[in-house]
């Protein structure tokens, strides 16, 4: 994520400093604020399962108590019984506690259940879930939409925004905030990491159109199409407002320094604390995206009818033009001045959806350059090169992205060889990413990572663990990983659809790959060891309201749960641990966090 330039964004810099003077300082990395695991829990989805969704629940008990048994209860009447399946012993969070997975898939039945245990001391019972057809779409769905709605940047003062290193103004009105924290509006965050940047405003608009033309029955039926359609526009009338006459997109629209307030057409350099004129988006850096979404919204305008301040003709050769201009300056823009993984599947999703829409034969091309990039980043054991020095890909918000450019990508392909290779590369990843997963005890099923940094705090080699290395370039982006997770869940659905089909099985993939992606949104809705559902107005527990995190919105989702503070290597564990000033880290919510929500949403309900 990022931070505001602002008074607030002043003192978490400072925070930041203090920390890794700390950190830096300390020979012995103290685990954070860990879960209580001493005493009896169920962990559970607060929220909902589909009907054919896996269903579990983590049982935790004190080392010396046990339990053989579970039961799921519809009111008072038991519904189903199972055996508790032991867990092998896990000591990652802390000792003391034995865990257990209780699995209850076999149920069917619509309706509100909870889990209850019986130890020789005690009786457990879980917090009250729902079981239904498209649970998370017919629960969520409004409220999500209802979100980015609230998130609109409306201030008129954006309609004449300076350009820095200029007198040149500029209309850059409409697109949504960042965060809840600050005001800023970003095609991307961190450009300046290369490596670690993410997709912001323009994600949004991709994944809104892509959600609807997968579940139009969907909204329609709840009657969502026209506001969902408005969002879409909203966020592709920005988008043609930020492309500059010479064919570039504006990264970013942030507020000024401590020192002078001025909004500005600018970047903001997070590693050095400075605002720079290196505000032109390459792929990477929030193009790529940016193209895609505006033929997404020709798409859905001409479809639905719902038109903005601009056409639709006039979206479609927006994308077409700022299609060319990166194809030739691409280069020119990216702050390190090579391409890498985060470039060739942004502008892959850019030229597959401009061949979809257009059948143009340059499109085509384009798009298998980029596939055929992305086939050749794939090693033989399953992860991603992102760049020349054989660092492993490694996102704290995108994770699942390269994957899903490859699925949509196969959609436009008819080549029989490209197709075998994608396919490779597709099931290598997934694989490797359930392998990954079971190499260590992992009772929730948390997705894993690998990881190399290039900083002196961290060791140069290549390691793996469950959260974001606090040690990285930026030396920021560790907030919580609610957006990885969503991610990596729509990845395994759709990726999963065309290399581990099941016909059968939950999302229409075999079971392994099913339980992996549900277990992501699990934890998002509270089978943590905090038990805090992060999707705000959902759930028993919802992050707690703190004054530097902003306005808490319902259907926004937190950051969420990190690796413990003072751990370079992100190992350990801590949440909101305090004080107000420091949680925006963990309870803030960002914009790319229920996009990449929605975009789950939408693959477990397809």
């Amino acid at each position: 994520m990022t931070f505001s330039p602002t008074v607030l964004n002043f003192n978490k810099l400072m925070l930041i400093t203090m920390l890794l003077l700390i950190a830096a300082c300390s020979s012995k990395p103290q685990v954070t604020n860990p879960p209580n695991l001493v005493s009896a829990k169920i962990y559970i989805n607060q929220v909902a399962f589909d009907v054919q969704a896996p269903k579990s629940a983590v049982v935790v008990l004190p080392i010396g108590e046990t339990a053989s048994r579970f039961i799921v209860y519809q009111n008072e009447n038991i519904i189903y019984q199972g055996n508790l399946k032991s867990q092998p012993s896990f000591t990652e969070w802390g000792k003391g506690a034995h865990y257990y997975l209780a699995d209850f898939s076999l149920i069917k039945r619509r309706g509100d259940f909870h889990v209850v245990v019986n130890t020789p001391k005690q009786q457990l019972a879980s917090s009250t879930f729902t079981i239904k057809h498209h649970a998370y779409f017919v629960l969520t769905a409004k409220s999500l939409i209802n979100y980015f709605k609230a998130k609109r940047h409306s201030n008129p003062k954006d309609k004449s925004i300076r350009i820095k290193g200029t007198e040149r103004y500029v209309d850059v009105s409409g697109g949504w905030l960042d965060s809840g924290g600050n005001a800023n509006k970003s095609l991307a965050q961190f450009p300046q990491s290369n490596f670690l940047v993410s997709q912001q405003d323009a994600m949004t608009t991709w994944a809104l159109a892509k959600s609807y033309n997968k579940l139009s029955r969907l909204y329609d039926r709840q009657a969502l199409t026209l506001y969902l359609a408005e969002e879409v526009i909203w966020g592709a009338d920005y988008l043609h407002r930020i492309l500059d006459n010479n064919g570039y997109f504006y990264t970013k629209i942030i507020d000024g320094s401590v020192a002078d307030d001025e909004r500005l057409v600018s970047n903001y350099d997070a590693l050095n604390d400075k605002y720079t004129t290196n505000f032109q988006a390459a792929f990477r850096e929030g193009g790529g995206m940016a193209i895609a979404a505006l033929v997404r919204a020709y798409e859905i305008s001409n479809k639905t009818g719902v038109q903005g301040e601009f056409s639709a003709k006039q979206y479609l050769t927006d994308a077409e033009r700022a299609f060319a201009h990166l194809q030739k300056y691409n280069l020119r823009y990216v702050d390190n001045g090579k391409e890498n993984i985060i470039d060739d599947y942004s502008a892959l999703i850019a030229a597959t959806e401009l061949y979809r829409i257009t059948r143009k034969t340059k499109y085509l091309k384009a798009a298998r350059h980029r596939a055929h990039n992305l086939n050749s980043r794939m090693t033989s054991q399953g992860w991603f090169v992102s760049d020349d020095d054989e660092r492993p890909f490694f996102h704290a918000v995108d994770a699942g992205l390269p994957i899903i450019a490859l699925v949509d990508y196969l959609a436009i392909e008819r080549d029989r060889q490209i197709t075998a290779k994608t396919k490779r590369t597709i099931r290598l990843s997934l694989d490797y990413q359930l392998a990954l997963n079971t190499r260590v005890a992992n009772p929730f099923n948390l997705a894993r990572q690998t990881f190399k940094t290039s900083t002196v705090r961290l060791k140069p080699k290549q390691q793996e663990g469950f959260f974001m290395p606090h040690a990285n370039e930026i030396g920021q982006l560790w907030q919580g990983e609610s957006a990885r997770m969503a991610s990596l869940s729509a990845a395994a659905i759709w990726g999963g659809k065309i290399t581990h089909r099941d016909t059968h099985g939950a999302f229409s993939i075999n079971n392994k790959l099913a339980s992996f992606a549900q277990s992501q949104v699990d934890w998002i809705m509270g089978k943590n060891p905090y038990q805090v559902s992060m999707l705000y107005g959902f759930g028993v527990n919802n992050p707690p309201h703190s004054k530097s995190a902003g306005t808490m919105i319902n259907g926004g989702i937190s950051s969420g749960i990190t690796g413990a503070t003072l751990n370079a290597d992100g190992r350990g564990i801590t949440w909101a641990e305090g004080p107000d000033e420091n949680n925006w880290r963990w309870v803030e919510q960002w914009l790319s966090h229920s996009t990449w929500y929605l975009l789950a949403m939408t693959a477990m309900t397809e």
